[in-house]
């Protein structure tokens, strides 16, 4: 797995290299280059979003609706530049920071991303269990003894190559789109009002600034920053400058699909809590199970079940790829790996271990989001940092306008995450 770039420059071409080479099918140039970015915003559509959307759309109706677009511009722009990374440096940001820092920085590094990858997991890995106990009715236990199966399966694709996982994730975000579409035409929300808080900045109250940063710190998730350049690193080579330019404007394409795709599963998560819970003056649903219970009565069976195989193929989806990410980041940061289904094991221990004592999933969810916030900077900063540094990125480095939103950026998120850890051990008011 960490061939060298001569080998990979050696290795026979595949569609994505005949494209950048002008001799592939132009009528489907685009097919080769899709996939990475949709592994990647599984991230922004986990359980952890579920929740926090939902919280929002239940207290303050569709005021937070901008909030979710600024958050996904962000994120657009994040995972262009992870990508980036991976496609000018044949690296991944791990492997970049081993290479940059200090050992004792790199082994701190690690160890921090570590945590946080199996905080994010745990998260994810009930939220799916969660979801097949509303879908199948089944207690937790044994529904997380499925989810675990299941995971398994598809962690097993890899060995067939990129695009199997590829494909049988992208579907998963499919099935969650399609799952949102149809509780929206169950919902029928006003669009007009809706359009109007996409692009009109409000608030309500000190409340809604709270959940709104609360909002914007879940925007960007440190182990799929890892992940999205560990994806683009080796898996279409190009030769030169010039093929290294076209293979990037083919990655921000994907990037901007799949991010629009979860941008807008996020909005019509927001936009059906407002319109069933808010306008019908539930406002406090702030539980997965709450929301599940409550949407039958008012919207029928149809809609609950929708919300329950959302929830499932989020959860699946999203501790799929948080288990990919581990191993990125021990490989990366210490050149170590262990296998794939070993990490998966043990990383679904602590899910087990919660559900065994009884804790609230959905109470699990929000502590973890605040581990989260511990590692963004950590990985956030240095993408910044190696994107503009010209001997890293050679002709992709970041033009200035792009260092410039890069540094707002990360700077804003970073400052959100600190005061959203500083309320919550009560150290803000």
């Amino acid at each position: 797995m960490m061939a060298t770039r001569a080998e990979e420059l050696q290795r026979l071409p595949g569609a994505g290299e005949h494209v950048l080479r002008g001799s592939g099918d132009t009528r489907w140039r685009l097919l080769p280059f899709l996939g990475p970015a949709f592994i990647a915003c599984v991230a922004y559509v986990d359980p952890g979003n579920f929740a926090t959307n939902i919280a929002g759309g239940s207290k303050f109706g569709f005021t937070l609706v901008w909030v979710i677009v600024a958050s996904n511009l962000m994120a657009m722009l994040i995972q262009t530049l992870s990508a980036k990374l991976g496609i000018a440096t044949g690296r991944n940001l791990p492997e970049v920071c081993r290479e940059q820092f200090s050992p004792r920085t790199t082994v701190g590094l690690w160890i921090q991303a570590e945590v946080i990858a199996m905080a994010t997991d745990l998260a994810e890995f009930l939220g799916a269990a969660v979801g097949i106990k509303l879908l199948l009715g089944i207690p937790l236990f044994p529904a997380a003894v499925i989810t675990g199966v299941i995971t398994f399966l598809i962690l097993g694709l890899q060995r067939f190559g990129f695009r199997p996982l590829e494909a049988v994730i992208t579907a998963f975000v499919i099935v969650i789109g399609v799952c949102y579409l149809g509780e929206l035409w169950f919902a029928h929300p006003p669009l007009g009002t809706v359009a109007r808080h996409a692009v009109v900045p409000d608030f309500a109250g000190n409340e809604s600034v709270l959940l709104a940063v609360g909002i914007l710190g879940a925007t960007v998730m440190p182990h799929v920053i890892y992940l999205h350049s560990a994806l683009t690193q080796r898996r279409i080579v190009p030769r030169n400058d010039q093929e290294a330019r076209k293979l990037y404007r083919y990655t921000r394409i994907d990037v901007l699909i799949a991010m629009a795709i979860a941008g807008l599963i996020n909005i019509a998560m927001l936009v059906v809590a407002a319109t069933v819970f808010y306008g019908s003056g539930l406002r406090h649903v702030d539980s997965l199970d709450g929301a599940h219970r409550t949407l039958e009565p008012i919207l029928g069976g149809a809609s609950s079940v929708l919300f329950a195989l959302a929830l499932t193929a989020s959860g699946l989806s999203s501790s799929t790829v948080g288990t990919m990410s581990g191993q990125v980041v021990m490989q990366g940061f210490v050149r170590r790996r262990i296998p794939l289904f070993v990490r998966r094991a043990v990383t679904m221990i602590p899910a087990f271990v919660v559900i065994a004592i009884g804790v609230d999933p959905s109470r699990t969810l929000v502590i973890s989001q605040v581990v989260l916030s511990f590692g963004i900077p950590f990985a956030l900063i240095p993408l910044v940092l190696f994107t503009s540094n010209q001997e890293i990125m050679g002709v992709l480095v970041n033009r200035r306008a792009t260092v410039a939103a890069a540094t707002v950026v990360a700077g804003l998120i970073t400052a959100v995450n600190i005061f959203l850890l500083a309320q919550t051990f009560g150290l803000a008011g």
